[in-house]
């Protein structure tokens, strides 16, 4: 294949690009200095050598430990667990500044052609909620988009999690809806996701 459309299709698998999207990145490349194209290279090498999925939340992070600054932080909120769907949903809770417990990442909602959660990371939460109990935790927030997957996500979690948050006593909450429906949590202000965790239920 020629290493142009090599490239473009690589681009092509990112979501949310399209065919165009995709050659503009191609021809970006093409006009820049090798030293930008050099920075690229590094960069992508130095994720699969230097980043890590954290044992605890499992969210990726860069650095030399195990443990994601996050988790061994210790002033972080032990009584409260948010389970997001992504990476990314949990950079804009911790952006936002309204959250500072702790958290899961599930990875990923639930497709709604299927209406299977086999994608999910489900058996690794329930496995862990035995000692985070332990360890004080009291709530645990759906945080998930407020949309058809997310809701889909919600319901699927939930069921999953009553049985042993029950016998561990733990209270399950969703957050509120501050967003609006249709919204993702990483587009969401501040102010917003504020909103949703205080009326969350």
């Amino acid at each position: 294949m020629d290493p142009l459309e090599r490239l473009s299709s690589l681009f092509e698998r990112f979501p949310g690009i399209g065919p165009r999207q995709a050659n503009r990145f191609v021809q970006f490349l093409l006009r820049s200095s090798p030293s930008v194209r050099r920075e690229l290279i590094d960069a992508i090498a130095a994720v699969g050598s230097g980043v890590h999925q954290c044992p605890q939340c499992m969210r990726f992070h860069a650095g030399a430990a195990k443990i994601c600054g996050i988790c061994d932080n210790p002033r972080r909120d032990v009584r409260t667990l948010a389970v997001v769907a992504t990476d990314t949903d949990l950079a804009a809770l911790e952006r936002s500044g309204t959250f500072r417990g702790s958290y899961f990442v599930i990875g990923g909602t639930v497709s709604l052609a299927s209406e299977k959660g086999d994608n999910l990371r489900t058996l690794q939460l329930l496995d862990s909620l035995a000692a985070r109990s332990d360890a004080g935790l009291e709530e645990i927030i759906l945080a998930f988009p407020a949309n058809p997957e997310g809701d889909a996500t919600c319901i699927f979690v939930r069921e999953h999690l009553s049985p042993i948050a029950e016998v561990l006593n733990l209270t399950i909450t969703s957050l509120g809806r501050g967003l609006s429906t249709g919204s993702e949590l990483e587009y969401a202000d501040p102010e917003t996701l504020k909103s949703a965790f205080e009326s969350r239920r």
